[in-house]
């Protein structure tokens, strides 16, 4: 039997710890609880998310900020029901829930600081966007207005996915096809981010 506090010091990767999925302002607000109902499922995906896509970010831009995690079954139907920005459970692109046993699915929204700050000032997401695409094995991203933050998505046999709800908004990148803009366009739009896994960080 899992304890809550046992299950919040679980490593999921190098930089990342189980505790800090679980947080949830609907949660907390709404007195919800956010406990997953097979926490191994959960650890095992969400491990497996942690190290492929959020480990090489935070080792490129640094602190990857986590805006929404891991949703309980429970909550992100409460969440949908209640018009608080929350997918149907049964949304075939739902990644909020890590441990339904015929979704293999692990995903969250984040933020990541480094851009943040350039896109604040005018910078173009469709940069951060094909960064991603050319570097990491993500499924599907979802980029929001606030802050650039975006859906990033695990899943064992990824969709390859691009949308936006920042202008322009729709589709930047459909399943299966490939980018309008080739390699060297794409490359030139974040020449001048971190190279790549580029922060030295103590073992």
């Amino acid at each position: 039997m899992w304890s809550l506090e046992t299950l919040g010091r679980e490593r999921l990767s190098a930089h990342f710890w189980m505790r800090e999925f679980l947080y949830s302002e609907i949660g907390n607000f709404h007195a919800v609880p956010n406990i997953p109902d097979d926490p191994d499922l959960a650890l095992e995906r969400g491990r497996a998310f942690a190290t492929a896509l959020l480990d090489p970010l935070e080792e490129t831009f640094g602190r990857v900020f986590v805006r929404s995690g891991f949703r309980s079954a429970e909550l992100n139907g409460f969440g949908n029901a209640n018009r608080l920005n929350c997918a149907r459970n049964d949304n075939p692109l739902e990644c909020h829930i890590w441990d339904q046993r015929d979704v293999e699915v692990a995903g969250a929204s984040v933020v990541i600081p480094w851009f943040a700050r350039r896109y604040e000032a005018g910078r173009d997401w469709r940069d951060l966007a094909w960064w991603l695409h050319d570097h990491l094995s993500y499924s599907e991203i979802w980029f929001f207005p606030k802050l650039c933050a975006f859906n990033l998505v695990w899943r064992p046999e990824p969709i390859r996915r691009i949308d936006s709800y920042i202008a322009p908004k729709g589709s930047l990148l459909k399943a299966g096809a490939e980018p309008e803009e080739d390699a060297t366009a794409r490359a030139a739009r974040y020449a001048d981010f971190p190279p790549f896994r580029g922060i030295a960080l103590p073992d």
